[in-house]
């Protein structure tokens, strides 16, 4: 039997259709928003609470990032699923989300469109048009929530548009902490607002997976202490099933993606996934994708003979900007060395997310317990 989207919600991990979208707690007992205060007990007057069941000063995510004008506003997030769009635009700077709990399970964003979802206005949303929730603002930090796309392949089998995001950010500033991104392709889209712009964005202790080319984008983006779990599929008979990382970093751009301490993990065979391909997208026909794999256990779900394919033969993967270093598990095994580009020593000294995000150091000054 299919899974219903109620099945789905409720599904565990181990499903081979289904998302780690655990059942989110019916209520929050008398203090839904724990030691985050309340509304009639800010934590400061710039908090706005809410709470699906009414205990708050909204019910959804939207109306209270519409309500929050201005720079610096923060919203805390009751247990609870809301199904939802959500869009935080440029004039809302310096926004901060907190899922209450402190848990990321117990807060879900989810909604389920995809690239080839009609939109009510004629034609389909595109990928960016499916977004869960998308970022346009900078400074945003995220806290303890799971923003998921829960649209599936099987429910649809005349779409053709099969990529459906969680998250689209593009701000400069980004920053992640204890969150989960689930969906299945494009999950986690790490962008900017326009080709000229460098976006920085941290990602912490953060938990995404997927199947097709699950983190993607041109933004310089750092991925510390995650971990990146490929999902099983059932529609197709033989490898690849998908690719982790899709990096269209610009050729101008001297940073693109850097995965430092995290690990790859899988529920499909072994070496049914790739580490990762190039994304030269027709926007930007110069991008030269850059990804930097250090210090991370690489499970064996990766094919560890030939880690890395062309998304177009026009741009093979040898020539963009792909490397690793100190990598361990069964997929990072190094069987054919030309198919292992690696860093020396002395360039890996560069590869740190210090050198990737200059000045904005968002390990300092916050918590991310």
């Amino acid at each position: 039997m299919p899974l219903t989207r109620r099945g789905l919600l409720a599904a565990s991990a181990g499903s081979a259709a289904a998302l780690a979208l655990a059942p989110a707690p019916a209520h929050a007992g008398p203090r839904p928003f724990g030691r985050h205060g309340s509304p009639a007990r800010r934590r400061t007057p710039d908090t706005l609470y809410v709470d699906p069941y009414g205990r708050g000063d909204f019910t959804s995510v939207q109306a209270a990032v519409t309500a929050a004008t201005g720079s610096g506003r923060t919203l805390v997030l009751a247990p609870g699923t809301y199904r939802e769009t959500v869009a935080v635009d440029a004039s809302r700077p310096e926004m901060t989300w907190i899922g209450a709990t402190g848990d990321p399970r117990d807060v879900v964003i989810v909604y389920d469109n995809a690239a080839g979802t009609p939109t009510p206005g004629g034609g389909t949303h595109g990928t960016s048009g499916s977004a869960t929730v998308t970022v346009q603002a900078d400074g945003f930090t995220a806290r303890h929530l799971t923003i998921a796309n829960d649209w599936l392949r099987a429910a649809h089998p005349g779409t053709t548009g099969t990529q459906a995001v969680a998250l689209k950010a593009q701000g400069d500033r980004g920053a992640f902490l204890h969150c989960r991104f689930l969906g299945h392709q494009d999950t986690l889209y790490a962008d900017t607002l326009a080709l000229g712009v460098f976006a920085r964005q941290y990602y912490a202790h953060c938990h995404v997976e997927g199947d097709v080319d699950f983190v993607f984008g041109r933004a310089t983006a750092v991925y510390e202490h995650c971990r990146f779990h490929t999902l099983n599929r059932t529609d197709l008979a033989a490898a690849p099933y998908g690719f982790v990382f899709a990096p269209s970093t610009a050729a101008a751009n001297p940073r693109g993606f850097l995965v430092t301490h995290g690990r790859v993990s899988s529920e499909a065979p072994d070496g049914f996934y790739k580490l990762a391909r190039p994304w030269v997208p027709s926007s930007d026909p110069t991008a030269r994708p850059m990804l930097t794999v250090r210090d991370t256990r690489l499970g064996p779900g990766i094919d560890a003979v030939a880690p890395y394919a062309d998304m177009a033969a026009a741009h093979p993967w040898q020539e963009q900007r792909f490397a690793e270093y100190r990598n361990t598990g069964p997929g990072a095994a190094v069987t054919v060395p030309e198919n292992r580009p690696r860093l020396t020593a002395a360039q890996a000294a560069s590869a740190t997310r210090t050198a990737y995000l200059g000045n904005w150091r968002p390990w300092q000054g916050i918590s991310i317990g």
